[in-house]
């Protein structure tokens, strides 16, 4: 085994306050994508959504690459195959992939299915890393994944039973490994060396790439397109936040906590959401909310906590 193809160890001081911030900030980005996405649901395809998203996010980050462009070049040239999976499970699988299934699946099951991606981190470390996992982390992890199954079953657990699965499920459990995949190969060494800034640049250049092919395609076959002023919004929402914001905070705490920890951010998408919609779209609070969202919070403060030192 090369020293390329595992996660580097972690010797990272404390995080900081700066640090905890922005780990928060992460589920509130990506769940400002299902803000936008509701309003832009049936008025573009999902993968022609996708290839604007990244592209647009690639031409917003090209000042930075550029400024960095040796350290950039230099990468895609040494690491090619990886910069261009990168791309594929974040920004491939996780973008068009999961718009195409949100249009056979319910919200309520992606939630559900989506949020395990988390679980998928740690069980691929332990798998692959020989990672520990600890009895608080587990703890935390099935109270914070019980907390998702009362905002997603709304308090009633007699609905699981009443819960259908089709290939748009299968499609979300997919982009869930995928995305935590993604999240493990952040910490490779070759990764890690490259600045912040320009490494997500690269990486919406990719997700861009690889995006053409099916974004062609749905065009191709008379796929929507963006032609109102409530489209473009709704996409500037998405590049801004749920893509240039989201993933930005996301690589940070993967960098500061590890992917295991980063993940946890997963759970919190839910509240943040139903906040969200609450605040925005005008939904109503109701109290298997409160529930759920104390609930996630507990759990994640239990699987994230330091570990008392001697």
């Amino acid at each position: 085994m090369t020293p390329d193809t595992k996660p580097a160890p972690i010797h990272a001081p404390s995080p900081r306050l700066l640090d905890w911030m922005l780990f928060l900030l992460a589920p509130v980005f990506f769940s400002s994508n299902l803000i936008f996405g509701r309003g832009i649901t049936g008025e573009m395809g999902p993968f022609t959504t996708a290839l604007i998203r990244w592209a647009g996010s690639a031409l917003i980050m090209s000042p930075i690459v550029w400024h960095h462009r040796q350290h950039c070049i230099t990468f895609v040239r040494r690491h090619t195959l990886l910069w261009l999976v990168l791309g594929i499970l974040g920004m491939g699988i996780c973008g068009g992939g999961v718009y195409w299934a949100l249009t056979l699946t319910t919200a309520s099951n992606a939630t559900l299915i989506y949020t395990t991606s988390s679980l998928f981190i740690i069980l691929l470390e332990w798998l692959f890393w020989g990672r520990r996992i600890s009895v608080r982390e587990i703890a935390g992890m099935v109270i914070a994944f019980a907390g998702v199954a009362t905002i997603v079953l709304k308090g009633d657990l007699s609905a699981i039973l009443h819960l259908r699965f089709n290939l748009g499920d299968l499609a979300i459990l997919a982009a869930a490994i995928s995305f935590a995949i993604y999240s493990i190969l952040l910490r490779r060494p070759s990764i890690r060396a490259m600045p912040p800034l320009p490494l997500f640049g690269l990486l919406a250049l990719s997700g861009a790439i690889v995006l053409v092919p099916p974004g062609l395609i749905e065009i191709v076959s008379g796929g929507l397109l963006p032609d109102t002023p409530k489209d473009f919004a709704m996409l500037g929402g998405i590049i801004l936040f749920a893509s240039l914001a989201a993933f930005y905070c996301f690589q940070h705490a993967v960098h500061v906590f590890g992917p295991g920890i980063a993940g946890m951010t997963l759970y919190l998408m839910p509240p943040m959401s139903i906040l969200m919609a609450v605040t925005f779209l005008g939904e109503t609070f109701e109290r298997y909310h409160a529930v759920g969202i104390v609930t996630v919070t507990a759990g994640l403060v239990l699987a994230t906590a330091p570990k008392r030192r001697a």
